[in-house]
């Protein structure tokens, strides 16, 4: 067996399943080697696709994938959806073939660039340690919760490997317990307040945290919220703000503005979901959860840091609670977040037109089309508020945003790691006319794979956030618009069902695919009115 055969039967049997690449002459026996130990691959069009596919897969499983590049240009191809993982703290192994002389056409340090992006990187050094040196990189990414980059040296790759025992799969990180010093604080923090809100982040969506979350919020009277990641999370909870930030609807922002305590529970607390620090009152108490000592007051300024996992501290804090309480908790507060909280019940003025549908009422009417057991994946521009806010998630599974690079191209490609994922659901991949254009080829990979997918495309025939941030000061928009394109027939040259739609009465064909087989994925090319921007795109660009 040689090293590429060992490394990679030695990864699936560690507990990689499910890898997604390229193939190219660098990692053809590593990627086969790891299908014919049990692990299933899926060949993308693109090396950026596949790279958004394995992180999306990894979000929604809570298992880590691989992916498998060749040597150089795979690589670097793949760059843009390896910096979105390593900034999201994905834990995602990168098994990235390597030359070592300079004076190859394939040579880059890639070393180099992986530190460049924020991923922690590791190598195949002999055939005597390859089998270790593989799983210590797994092992880094799953307990450290980090993308890692595995360069797998060709001269090495070749080389015989040492027979040895099946590899035990890797055990899961240990759960971190929290200072009883800690537990004591919070619980006097929550003791004290009157209006406390909880804000749950990436970290609280592991089994078990929201039942932990809700028991402690329920007893001292708080209202739960979530950041962008974690939508879905409170699903069903009559006391759900739903997402804190600024994709909150006006009476989110309100109540949690009024809070005079905020706990952030695997949570950053970050400028998009405390607004800048907007949502935080003068005199409110913050406290942060999180089980990484180096996030707590990374972004914002904590009255109080607690370095714990999150289900384990809210269970923990409970334990030494004295008294159910109010709090937030009223019967006027109830019964303004049943009529307000959700941004579809929020009334505007549709300004559809008999060639253009508002945003808001095409992504109300598909809400209401499309079946609720769905997983969606957003791209990112100006109409991404639309489909993150106005189309509901049954639960934290539900909800894939790939946005901590604010890259635009990767949301089909988030929805497909996603569908796989969560296989009984329903994929909708939420695209801007640019981000669909730049993520195409994937079309093909969706068709191949058989996915019942529904891709929308909000089309506005521009780049629409530099759009509607630049063209109000009188800058000239040739740079950011584009002719109309028929993003439908496109679909259809990739096997796709492709309906256009203008008004409401254009989606009877959603309706109809939605009744039907779905043997084929759907593609809506929905031509948007462009009279505005998002509501949340002022926020974005205050960040700029």
């Amino acid at each position: 067996m040689k090293v590429a055969e060992a490394v990679g039967r030695a990864l699936t049997e560690a507990g990689v399943r499910q890898v997604f690449g390229v193939v190219g002459s660098g990692n053809f026996h590593l990627t086969n080697a790891m299908v014919a130990a049990g692990s299933r691959f899926v060949a993308a069009r693109h090396e950026g696709g596949a790279a958004t596919m394995a992180d999306a897969y990894t979000r929604m499983s809570g298992t880590v994938a691989a992916l498998s590049v060749h040597q150089g240009p795979g690589l670097t191809n793949a760059l843009t959806g390896v910096a979105e993982a390593a900034k999201s703290r994905t834990p995602l192994l990168v098994l990235a073939a390597e030359v070592t002389e300079p004076r190859s056409n394939f040579y880059v340090d890639q070393e180099a660039l992986a530190h460049a992006l924020g991923v922690l990187t590791a190598r195949i050094t002999s055939a005597g340690t390859a089998v270790e040196e593989a799983r210590a990189a797994l092992r880094r990414a799953l307990h450290e919760r980090r993308t890692v980059l595995l360069n797998l040296p060709l001269g090495v790759q070749g080389l015989d490997a040492p027979e040895g025992p099946p590899a035990a799969p890797l055990p899961k990180r240990a759960a971190v317990e929290p200072a009883d010093t800690d537990v004591a604080a919070l619980a006097q923090v929550l003791e004290r307040s009157r209006r406390p809100v909880f804000v749950a982040g990436r970290g609280s969506r592991p089994p078990g945290a929201r039942d932990a979350l809700e028991a402690l919020a329920e007893r001292y009277g708080a209202l739960l919220a979530t950041s962008a990641v974690a939508r879905g999370l409170f699903h069903g909870n009559p006391w759900s703000l739903d997402v804190s930030g600024g994709f909150a609807s006006p009476l989110t922002a309100e109540l949690i503005q009024a809070a005079d305590t905020i706990v952030g529970w695997g949570c950053s607390l970050n400028m998009w979901t405390m607004r800048h620090g907007q949502l935080i009152g003068p005199d409110t108490t913050v406290v942060q959860v999180d089980d990484d000592a180096s996030a707590l007051g990374a972004n914002r300024e904590v009255h109080l840091g607690i370095t714990g996992d999150v289900a384990v501290t809210a269970r923990q804090v409970l334990q030494q609670a004295s008294g159910k309480r109010q709090g937030y908790r009223t019967d006027g507060i109830a019964a303004d977040i049943a009529a307000r909280v959700r941004w579809r019940d929020v009334p505007y003025d549709d300004t559809s037109t008999r060639e253009l549908i508002d945003p808001r009422t095409l992504s109300i009417a598909l809400d209401d089309i499309l079946p609720a057991q769905r997983v969606i994946g957003v791209d990112s521009g100006n109409f991404m508020g639309y489909p993150s806010m106005y189309l509901s998630v049954p639960d934290e599974r539900g909800f894939c945003f790939t946005q901590a690079f604010q890259s635009i191209g990767l949301g089909l490609a988030t929805a497909i790691g996603a569908a796989l994922a969560q296989p009984d659901r329903l994929p909708v991949a939420a695209l801007g006319d640019g981000g669909a254009m730049m993520g195409a080829a994937e079309l093909d990979t969706v068709r191949r794979l058989g996915l019942p997918m529904v891709v929308v495309v909000y089309d506005d025939e521009a780049y629409g956030a530099e759009v509607h941030h630049f063209g109000p000061h009188g800058h000239p928009l040739q740079t950011v618009e584009f002719p109309p394109t028929d993003i439908a027939a496109v679909a259809r040259g990739y096997g796709f069902e492709a309906v256009t739609v203008r008004t409401r009465a254009d989606l009877k064909a959603v309706e109809d695919w939605g009744a039907g087989p779905r043997s084929a994925p759907l593609l809506i090319d929905a031509k948007v009115v462009k009279d505005r921007g998002s509501w949340w795109l002022e926020e974005a660009f205050r960040g700029h």
